[in-house]
């Protein structure tokens, strides 16, 4: 599958692009990505965003490169993950520093929500999120989910939130 296009006030949700790389890069390499995956060599690095990128061909979702609609500048990525060794599809996020604290993750994580219980009718998604990382755990909150200690993480100490979608899994 081919990622669609969706759109927001602000944002355009779209495949991912190799350009997108070195915004990943960068972000990965630096002390930044310590609650997600990382850091990461660069080599290491591309493995990992590649493995992410071919979850659309064979998982029919993945993560959305999120361009800025006014400047058409790379703000970050948010989207389905589902790595081998995770439990279920994941809700996930990551913004460029200068994109953050803008709302930009939220307002992406909204059209993901929507555009997965339209296409997937699933009952929910999880964010799998270490727990130092105050300001995801924070986001996952404001976008509507629950913490369920119930559910798996990935590590040890993960604080799973459960988005519920009402639908059918």
């Amino acid at each position: 599958m081919i990622a669609p296009t969706l759109h927001t006030a602000r944002l355009t949700l779209r495949g991912p692009r190799l350009a997108d790389f070195e915004h990943w890069a960068a972000f990965f390499a630096s002390d930044r990505s310590r609650f997600e995956r990382g850091p990461l060599g660069r080599a290491e690095g591309y493995r990992t965003w590649a493995a992410d990128v071919a979850l659309w061909p064979l998982r029919g979702y993945g993560a959305f490169g999120l361009d800025d609609r006014t400047t058409g500048a790379y703000v970050g990525e948010v989207g389905i993950y589902q790595p081998e060794g995770f439990p279920e599809p994941e809700l996930g996020w990551f913004l460029v520093p200068e994109a953050e604290g803008k709302g930009y993750a939220a307002e992406a994580a909204r059209a993901v929500i929507g555009w997965v219980r339209a296409r997937f009718g699933w009952d929910r998604l999880v964010s799998i999120v270490d727990p130092a990382n105050a300001r995801s755990i924070a986001l996952g909150l404001r976008l509507g989910g629950v913490i369920d200690p119930t559910l798996p993480g990935v590590d040890p100490g993960d604080v799973v939130i459960r988005h519920d979608l009402g639908g059918r899994r």
